[in-house]
């Protein structure tokens, strides 16, 4: 069966797709990659170029033999699998872009990504971490898998934050998105305090052969606020 290739966004790490991988154990293989500077590669080199990215994954994909495969990218790995999705057409079976935009620089984002900049350089790497996983969960720090996710948050370096944001920051895949052409499904939480509908609503609108989940009362994280909901939806677009 195809693998499923997981990328994760800002700050994210493989690790926190755990609940995937069990929940598609026996069924199809998963993969959860760490991109350099961050999770279990924090000690690589940072990137700051999303398509410096997009190239970094078809190369590690590449070492792991895999030809073909589905691919799921969250958030600023969203943007990552966009290029990916033009970069290598004929290997990508099914694309998943989960809460992500067509832009890096994003109208309506909790803070706008020169305030992220600033407040990074002045608190630090592990306060910007805990502050900015927080945002992700409708219930912020109150939420059950934020101290998971803010752990792994806190791995990556303070060069590989700001590499992150100037990666965002310099990238827009807007007047591309009509050169995707997997079958494609967007996921998104209608609590997300990143990426507003508007974002959202381009991806369906302007990517070929798209589909759309909105799933209620979750925000940036959908797949640790309502995982077995998350997992269903996945399986189903794959299947």
């Amino acid at each position: 069966m195809t693998p499923l290739v997981l990328v994760h966004g800002f700050m994210g790490g493989g690790a926190q797709w755990e609940g995937q991988v069990s929940a598609f154990a026996g069924k199809r293989d998963v993969i959860a990659l760490d991109l350099p500077g961050f999770g279990a590669n924090s000690h690589m080199e940072p990137i700051d170029r999303i398509e410096g990215f997009a190239h970094w994954v078809v190369d590690a994909l590449n070492g792991q033999g895999l030809s073909r495969f589905h691919l799921l990218g969250h958030s600023m790995g969203g943007m990552i699998v966009q290029e990916i999705a033009r970069l290598v057409p004929d290997r990508i079976e099914k694309l998943i872009l989960y809460a992500t935009g067509s832009v890096g620089v994003l109208p309506g984002r909790f803070e706008t990504i020169a305030e992220s900049k600033a407040r990074a350089h002045k608190d630090g790497a592990a306060a910007t971490a805990r502050r900015i996983s927080a945002t992700w969960f409708l219930d912020w720090e109150e939420a059950p898998a934020y101290e998971g996710c803010a752990a792994i948050a806190t791995r990556a370096s303070a060069g590989a934050i700001q590499a992150g944001l100037d990666a965002m920051e310099k990238w827009s895949g807007a007047d591309k998105l009509d050169r995707i052409s997997a079958p494609t499904l967007v996921i998104w939480g209608d609590g997300d305090r990143t990426y507003p509908w508007s974002q959202i609503e381009r991806l369906w609108a302007q990517v070929p052969s798209c589909n759309l989940a909105v799933v209620p009362e979750c925000a940036h994280a959908v797949h640790l606020e309502k995982p077995e909901l998350f997992n269903q939806i996945v399986d189903d677009f794959l299947s």
